[in-house]
C-alpha cells in the first residue's frame, strides 16, 4: 500500500481538500464528523458543501464535498483548479457500485489538474458487514497502477462512529496532503 510522504511546508497556511466519490459514500457525513466530531442526518448533495476547519492554530484546510449523483459528476472537473489533495470517498460495503466508483476514479485522475496531486482514498462502511477491507480496496482500484504519479494512500473508516478517522485524519491529513 502506497504512504504518503508530502509534508506541506510551513509558509503554507491553507489546503483544499477536494472530496469526491459516488452518491451515498458518506462524503457529507465525513465533513461534519471532521467539522464537528459528531453525526447528523443528511440528505443527498445536490451541489457542494464547503467548509473549513482549522487544524492547527496556524493552518486550515477548505474542504469542497461534491455531490456524487450520475448527473453531477460531469461538473466534478469544476472543481479541480487548484485542489491540493484529493480525498476519494469508497462505499467499502457496495460491492454492485464498486466498478462504476472505480471507473469515475479512475476518469477523474487523468484531469490535468489532478496532476501529482496526492490522494487518499477512504474506505467508508467498515462499520457493514461484507465490508471490504484496505487492501481489497487497493487492489480492486489498482491505486499503485493509477496513482504511480502521485503519493497516495487508503485508509478505512467508519463515518458514523469515527473508527478509522481521529486516528488518522484528523490528526495527520494536513502533513500528508
Amino acid at each position: 500500500m502506497g504512504m504518503l510522504l508530502i509534508v506541506i511546508p510551513p509558509t503554507v497556511k491553507q489546503a483544499n481538500i477536494l472530496m469526491l466519490g459516488l452518491d451515498s459514500a458518506g462524503k457529507s457525513t465525513l465533513l461534519y464528523k471532521f467539522k464537528y466530531n459528531d453525526v447528523f442526518l443528511t440528505i443527498p448533495t445536490i451541489g457542494f458543501n464547503v467548509d473549513m476547519i482549522e487544524i492547527e492554530k496556524d493552518f486550515t484546510l477548505t474542504f469542497w464535498d461534491v455531490g456524487g449523483q450520475k448527473k453531477m459528476r460531469p461538473v466534478w472537473c469544476d472543481f479541480l483548479e487548484n485542489t491540493d489533495g484529493l480525498l476519494y470517498v469508497v462505499d467499502s460495503s457496495d460491492k454492485q457500485r464498486l466498478e462504476e466508483s472505480k471507473k469515475e476514479f479512475e476518469f477523474i485522475l487523468k484531469n490535468e489538474f489532478l496532476k501529482s496531486v496526492p490522494v487518499v482514498m477512504l474506505a467508508n462502511k467498515q462499520d457493514l458487514p461484507g465490508a471490504l477491507n484496505a487492501e481489497e480496496i487497493t487492489r480492486r482500484f489498482n491505486m499503485k497502477k493509477y496513482c504511480s504519479d502521485r503519493n497516495w494512500y487508503v485508509q478505512p473508516c467508519c463515518a458514523i462512529t469515527g473508527e478509522g478517522l481521529s486516528e488518522w485524519i484528523l490528526e495527520n491529513s494536513y502533513k500528508y496532503l
